[in-house]
């Protein structure tokens, strides 16, 4: 991949370059010192993925990419130096269209990093992300499941401007909503408790991570946590799975919406908001086909339009929606099945 370096500090650049050394396939296209710099060097010659420092003079990194995936939208990977205590940078970076956070590589004696490995593993997901152009056919709809006196259940798939879509929605559902939820958002596990934590400040729901055998729950927000695909296991019960090992992103939408295809048997509603690739687009076709209500969110008002694109373009959406209205779209979905 083409790439560009968004770091003030020298000896992070040189640490970033020896690292993408270590993969020849990419090459570094230009660095910029700020966030400024990173605009105007986006304009002439726009890269495939940006990795993309937080802490920077004249303008920091979630500013830069917020103007970014506004002006020329590409992908943006943050690597900072601590990504532990710049915590609600990187949730204000993702909810902008950022992908990921990863600390910084540190120079070694040798031509390797310390923390080159998972650096260039979270490159190589991005590459995969980035080149993922599956297609899918039409969409046939099939009668509704019955209702039934198991919780019903509303399921989120979110990517690369997740968070603030998701704390939008969340925000505009009430504490007393009739329907356990359940939120596959791509993110790094070790993010994970502080995006719930995050998340809580704009819910009147709890929000808590899933665990192991968890039960759906009428008016408790469910986050997978892990570096597994959670899933339905049985009608009413989650778990966490390794397998398929080869998706580029865990956890899976997909994996989760099609669990729900399989073990539900209530009503449920599924909704893919903002994200790069297409993660989510078939497991919400899976859905609309056996019956249930889909949502995609509109290209307007996504910060990237990647996943709920493709839904859209295989029909898998029974509605797209302008973030705005998702939520008050769906206390009317819930409420007149009550």
């Amino acid at each position: 991949m083409r790439i560009g370096i968004v770091n003030d500090l020298p000896i992070a650049v040189e640490a970033l370059r020896r690292t993408l050394a270590l993969a020849p396939q990419h090459q570094v296209i230009w660095t910029a010192s700020d966030g400024a710099e990173a605009i105007a060097r986006c304009r002439d010659e726009l890269p495939d993925l940006i990795l993309m420092d937080l802490l920077m003079p004249k303008m920091d990194g979630v500013e830069a990419t917020r103007r970014i995936m506004s002006e020329t939208p590409c992908a943006i990977l943050l690597v900072t130096a601590c990504v532990d205590t710049n915590t609600p940078y990187v949730f204000d970076a993702l909810g902008y269209g950022a992908l990921d956070a990863i600390d910084t590589p540190v120079l070694g004696k040798d031509a390797a990093s310390a923390g080159a490995s998972p650096l260039l593993q979270k490159i190589a997901a991005i590459e995969t992300l980035i080149g993922d152009d599956r297609k899918g056919a039409g969409t046939k709809r099939r009668s509704a499941p019955r209702a039934s006196s198991q919780a019903r259940l509303l399921a989120i798939g979110a990517s690369a401007g997740g968070p603030a879509a998701l704390a939008a929605v969340l925000r505009g559902l009430p504490s007393d909503f009739p329907a356990g939820v359940v939120v596959i958002q791509h993110i790094d596990e070790k993010f994970a408790p502080g995006l719930a934590e995050w998340l809580q400040q704009s819910c009147a729901m709890p929000v808590r991570l899933a665990r192991e055998g968890d039960s759906i729950e009428p008016g408790t927000v469910l986050l997978a946590g892990r570096g597994d695909h959670l899933v339905l296991c049985a009608p009413d019960r989650l778990g966490y799975v390794a397998e398929p090992l080869e998706l580029a992103y865990r956890p899976s939408i997909d994996e989760f919406f099609k669990s729900v295809v399989r073990h539900w048997r209530a009503e449920a509603v599924a909704v893919l908001l903002s994200g790069m690739g297409r993660d989510g687009a078939d497991g919400l076709k899976a859905l609309r086909d056996k019956g249930h209500h889909t949502i995609a969110q509109d290209r307007a008002t996504s910060a990237v339009y990647g996943m709920p694109g493709a839904a859209a373009k295989i029909g898998a959406a029974v509605d797209i929606l302008p973030l705005t209205d998702i939520a008050p779209r769906l206390i009317r979905n819930f409420n007149l099945q009550t």
